[in-house]
């Protein structure tokens, strides 16, 4: 008899379901067809924003993508979009293939991370920004890597834990004005100083203190930014400082702000459920997706 798949947990869209595709489809020689479903994604992506059009509606588009007749082909699913007008999105849904000689099957999953705090499954993938905000406890002094995570998060709490970091880093950056910074350097020790404004996402309050400490966050004052702001950038640039995930900082500069200290890696990460990570062929997959030269090394718990 066959033995079921393991069953992996994954974003629906995004950078971290690449980074993921990317893994999986150089380990699983499944290269194109992983390029397939990321070039898909794009695509949707940008109907969903009206960047461009397409004549066909959404369940044609969903008909067209879809290979019933292949069980190891990709399949899709449509998603309530937030977005005014688009209340239907296109994003990934499952794909199997074979890691390490064992049949996995990728299932996307809105928040992947809370799918294995629940046990739904053994293994998944997710932003590691997911973990700090809701598991990572608070301490005075900062958390400033990937790697430190772990020994932040109560047992107690939860049984997943990070195995490794994909590599695919963004880093969530202090940005400031010249007027804000003056002479100082825009780094831990000029806000360990400042007192007033720190504009952040709503949703990273908590993540930022983590990232910060709760030592330095005490004399800050979080704000958001509001409608009137196309960019976030803009909206720090309003409050003289801020925090904000900074790929080139090209953005930042042309709204008068100095980029910063990079004060943590926004990095997708494989977790695993300790309690439901057990028998061989979860351990040979395990190994085979933490094996590679640009991941994060995380220290054996």
């Amino acid at each position: 008899m066959t033995p079921p798949p393991v069953r992996i947990a994954v974003p629906r869209k995004g950078r971290p379901l690449e980074a993921v595709l990317d893994r999986v489809g150089e380990l699983a020689d499944a290269a194109s067809v992983a390029d397939d479903i990321a070039t898909t994604l794009r695509y949707e992506k940008g109907l969903t924003k009206g960047d461009h059009h397409d004549a066909r509606g959404v369940y044609e588009r969903l008909a067209a993508y879809s290979t019933p007749d292949e069980p190891t082909a990709p399949d899709y699913t449509l998603l309530r979009d937030s977005r005014v007008g688009k209340p239907r999105r296109i994003v990934f849904d499952s794909l199997t293939v074979t890691v390490a000689g064992t049949r996995v099957e990728l299932i996307g999953r809105e928040e992947p991370f809370r799918a294995l705090r629940t046990h739904e499954f053994a293994l998944g993938f997710d932003s590691a920004d997911l973990v700090l905000e809701e598991v990572v406890g608070l301490r005075p002094e900062p958390l400033t890597s990937i790697a430190d995570v772990n020994e932040r998060i109560d047992p107690v709490d939860t049984d997943v834990r990070v195995a490794s970091g994909l590599g695919d880093t963004v880093y969530h950056t202090l940005l400031a004005t010249p007027d804000a910074h003056g002479s100082a350097g825009v780094d831990r020790a000029f806000l360990d100083a400042y007192s007033g404004p720190v504009c952040i996402s709503p949703r990273y309050e908590r993540l930022v203190e983590a990232v910060l400490g709760t030592a330095v966050t005490e004399g800050l004052a979080f704000t958001y930014p509001d409608a009137d702001h196309d960019e976030e950038e803009a909206a720090i640039a309003d409050a003289g400082v801020g925090v904000y995930l900074t790929v080139t900082g090209s953005t930042a500069r042309d709204h008068g702000l100095t980029v910063g200290e990079q004060l943590f890696p926004s990095e997708t990460v494989l977790m695993e459920n300790q309690h439901e990570a057990t028998g061989e062929r979860v351990a040979s997959v395990r190994q085979a997706l933490t094996t590679a030269p640009t991941e994060t090394a995380i220290p054996p718990q």
